[in-house]
């Protein structure tokens, strides 16, 4: 499931990349990194880091402004400087140079990316917890229990009498007392998880929230495009002018991009993660008893008789 997962974030970014090789090549060698930050922060987010969509989102922005005026908008800029870039990056938000595109990509990402959080967290619980009853301490008394049972028929040259199902549940029940009481805590557990992974199947789907990621960059740059001079006066009076270069005019390079849907490559990335998702909670749901019948479990197969009459029942056979 988080192979899958994975591999959707993967892909999702590697589409929005190629939107930049295809469409904006002025820009796209510039643009691979702050691409590759904006997925970075987003998986950071669904494991669980201290940031928010919100700040990713217009992070990613803060960077794409000064490559879409020096590139597109006013493509004879020949010389950027650090101190403009920085001043194009801090106005951004006050400019508003994407319109409400860049706004959008955080309502619907926030949406989707927050039952992925919760649902990581959750996975991250649940390991947390069967890692520490894995490794919890037997009491004394619970040691020479199992001893008696395992041993105490050997005494008597009978090694191959194993114990009786009765005397191997009663033995287990008192040495997992204590982690049987676990049951209505992960019994709501596995209830938890099945509600989150159908809120990402359903109204926050996070495949289609993240493959959409972009169209909703195109549009705003096409935005932008189309208001250059209106953002260039705008970012004249608070940046200053920048050196150009005379004879290239922004307007070659408004390149209106249709969205072409890559069809078959998101059907797949979308199928394998709903398939292991599907798989996954199915397992998840068969082991809602898992707690209360954790004794019965142990006390199965061969560790017990159960197709003799001829067992140990802890003082003699039976």
């Amino acid at each position: 499931f988080l192979e899958a997962f994975e591999s959707l974030l993967r892909f999702a970014e590697n589409h929005t990349s190629s939107l930049f090789e295809t469409a904006y090549r002025p820009m796209a060698k510039e643009a691979a990194e702050p691409v590759k930050e904006l997925f970075t922060d987003i998986s950071l987010y669904i494991l669980g880091a201290e940031t928010t969509v919100e700040s990713a989102v217009l992070r990613f922005f803060d960077s794409l402004f000064p490559l879409v005026y020096s590139r597109l908008i006013n493509p004879g800029i020949t010389d950027l400087s650090e101190d403009y870039t920085e001043c194009l990056r801090l106005t951004r938000q006050d400019i508003n140079p994407f319109g409400h595109y860049s706004k959008n990509v955080v309502t619907e990402l926030s949406k989707s990316l927050w039952a992925s959080r919760m649902l990581s967290q959750a996975l991250s619980l649940g390991i947390e917890v069967i890692n520490t009853t894995e490794h919890a301490a037997l009491t004394k008394e619970c040691s020479k229990a199992l001893v008696k049972m395992q041993y105490c028929p050997h005494c008597q040259g009978l090694t191959l009498i194993r114990p009786c199902v009765g005397y191997c549940l009663n033995v287990m029940r008192g040495c997992l007392a204590s982690v049987s009481e676990l049951d209505a805590q992960w019994r709501e557990y596995i209830s938890t998880l099945e509600y989150l992974t159908n809120e990402m199947a359903a109204s926050h789907d996070l495949e289609i929230a993240l493959m959409g990621i972009r169209n909703s960059i195109n549009e705003a740059i096409l935005h932008a495009q189309l208001n250059g001079p209106q953002l260039s006066a705008t970012v004249d009076k608070v940046c200053g002018q920048p050196r150009q270069q005379e004879g290239i005019l922004s307007s070659d390079n408004i390149v209106p991009v249709k969205e072409v849907t890559e069809t078959q490559p998101f059907v797949m990335a979308h199928t394998s993660l709903n398939n292991k998702r599907r798989e996954f909670i199915n397992y998840m749901k068969r082991s809602r008893t898992f707690y209360a019948s954790i004794a019965e479990r142990l006390c199965d197969g061969d560790l017990v008789m159960r197709d003799s009459s001829t067992c140990w029942n802890g003082e003699d056979v039976v």
